[in-house]
Order: C-alpha cells, then structure tokens, then sequence
C-alpha cells in the first residue's frame, strides 16, 4: 500500500487546499474532471494542468506545472503510469508538498524519489472517494 491512513489525512487536511491536477481538460466524461468537481466541494482551489490549457470548473488552466506562477500545494495526477514519474519529479521542481498518483497510477520509483525529496505520497488511491470519509 503506498499511502497510509496518516498520509493520506494529512495531504487531504494539512498540506494546504492548491490542488495541481494534472491531466485535467473540459471532457466531463473523464475521472479527472468528476474528481476536481469533489475536491472544489470540499473547498480545494483546483488548478488544471493539461497540454491545451483549458479553463475548467472556472480556474484558469496552465499546460505544465512550470507554468503555473503561484505555489502549489498537491499534484493529482491523472496521467498513465509511463507519464507519471515526470510529474513526480516536476512536483518535487515545483515545490509542492505532496504528490497523489490516482487509481491506477503506479510508478515505485517516482514514489521512493518523491519521500526522498520530502514529499508525501499516496498512489493508487483517489481523493474523491477518500475525503467524504474523513470526519
């Protein structure tokens, strides 16, 4: 399991509400735009990270993590395992303070890097389903 109860209550309680979700376009058909609504419902600030910049949900989108001009707090990633040690690693440039890699991202080693840099990490797991049971 790569994400603790512990981790996984403090990145959604204590890291700060700037959530980098990575992979996120104005398609409501897929998880990551479902998933940014649930994190907006809960008083995260969503900023969209996709090649096509899109604006979504109302927060200006940005095509990579380099680009967004404030500091962020979380990455989500909803990108293919073989992508997601790249956003790991731009996370960890970036001066996030954690990384969640959604269900079905897997990368052991961006995971071993990202606790190396300082970084919490959760992965294969989904903030969505995971912050309604908080109490």
């Amino acid at each position: 399991m790569y994400g603790d109860e512990a981790t996984i209550r403090r990145i959604l309680t204590e890291l700060g509400d700037t959530w980098a979700v990575v992979g996120l376009s104005s398609n409501p058909q897929r998880a990551a735009y479902r998933v940014a609504q649930v994190l907006q419902r809960f008083g995260k600030r969503i900023v969209p990270v996709h090649p096509k910049a899109e604006t979504v949900h109302g927060e200006q989108g940005y095509a990579s993590l380099a680009d967004i001009p404030f500091e962020v707090d979380v990455v989500d990633v909803f990108v293919n395992s073989e992508l997601a040690g790249t956003v790991a690693d731009e996370a960890v440039a970036k001066g996030a303070r954690a990384v969640w890699f959604q269900l079905g991202v897997v990368d052991k080693p961006a995971y071993e890097r990202a606790r190396k840099a300082g970084l919490d990490m959760v992965m294969d797991r989904c903030p969505a389903i995971e912050i309604p049971l908080l109490p």
